[in-house]
């Protein structure tokens, strides 16, 4: 893995082209700003391609880069920000000619791209729609999702219409805490017709298609907050990822994260960027990156040293776990060394 191998001197932006990140989470939880996280981006976009992809369907591109501008991010335009209302359009297309009524639950966003794309927007399953696309929006409530469930009575295999959806996160990072993301609204109309939904958005592979497409990047670099749809994504996508403990998923996660959503790099805030990758070594039992050293006993985890950056515990923590092959489950974790002093919403 990555994680291992990269050069001790190294940045994590070392030989990349372009810098692909998520939006919640990774630069903004609601409508502020996180920490560091607009002039470590800036420092990465004056020598690289810096572009946006984002799970958040309720937006249009062009609203996405007008509050990144306002949050400090300056040279931001639309087309620097893929939605999955996109990589949607791209499902949609390979399914239903343009010209269609799409029954569309969400919002503006969502709405805009389908007219954009040539297709009739309706709300109402009676107005026979050739297709539905599901996507998060704060206004969606039980008559949208209703609508959706009537229009999908019919299994796709038994003459039914196509659903697609834009994203299935269960969570989106708010101000005031992780509220319900587009995940548990997906669910919902699943729990009622018994029918699963294609997903264009993250962990799936349009997203990310889309995007190395538009920027035409040969060594791209991906930083999301999530590990079971922004890293599990980009590993999908064979893109190095960095995941930036400022969102959903918290140490806890990482030290159990699974084969297929394990990061390249993990950093605690995006100043680390930036700064040179500690390299991860190994002697006999005991994991070491930084001044951070953990050994492994058979089912019992010793933290050797705690070190003085608790970002490099997690990670020689993790290391040490995911080399054995072992699930989380199988160790005796100390609380140490999945504590959280990491920025979150």
């Amino acid at each position: 893995m990555a994680l291992f191998s990269r050069r001790p001197a190294s940045t994590p932006l070392d030989g990349v082209d372009a810098v692909l990140a998520d939006l919640d989470g990774v630069v903004y939880a609601g409508p502020g700003a996180l920490p560091y996280a607009i002039e470590s981006l800036n420092e990465a976009g004056e020598t690289r391609r810096l572009g946006y992809i984002t799970n958040n369907a309720s937006r249009r591109d062009a609203t996405v880069a007008e509050h990144l501008r306002d949050l400090g991010l300056t040279r931001t335009r639309p087309e620097d920000v893929v939605t999955s209302p996109q990589a949607a359009m791209r499902l949609l297309r390979e399914r239903v000619t343009p010209g269609s009524t799409v029954l569309v639950v969400g919002g503006d966003g969502l709405v805009f791209e389908l007219e954009r794309a040539g297709y009739v927007v309706t709300r109402s399953a009676e107005d026979a729609p050739a297709a539905v696309v599901q996507g998060f929006a704060p206004e969606v409530g039980w008559q949208q999702l209703a609508e959706a469930a009537y229009a999908l009575a019919t299994p796709e295999e038994d003459g039914g219409i196509p659903w697609i959806a834009t994203n299935t996160d269960w969570t989106i990072p708010q101000s005031r805490g992780i509220a319900p993301g587009n995940g548990t609204l997906v669910s919902a109309v699943h729990t009622a017709v018994g029918r699963l939904a294609v997903v264009a958005g993250k962990p799936e592979r349009p997203i990310f298609d889309e995007a190395v497409a538009r920027f035409g990047a040969s060594a791209p670099l991906f930083i999301g907050d999530r590990l079971d749809t922004d890293i599990a994504g980009a590993q999908t996508a064979g893109i190095p990822s960095v995941l930036v403990l400022t969102g959903v998923d918290r140490p806890k996660h990482v030290l159990a994260a699974p084969p297929t959503s394990r990061p390249t790099f993990i950093l605690g805030d995006l100043r680390e960027l930036h700064e040179p990758y500690p390299e991860t070594t190994v002697r006999g039992d005991t994991t070491s990156v930084g001044g951070a050293s953990v050994r492994i006993d058979g089912p019992d985890i010793h933290i050797v040293s705690a070190g003085d950056r608790p970002i490099d515990l997690v990670r020689a923590g993790a290391a040490a776990i995911w080399a054995t092959g072992r699930a989380i489950y199988g160790f005796r974790v100390p609380e140490e060394l999945y504590a959280d002093p990491f920025h979150r919403p």
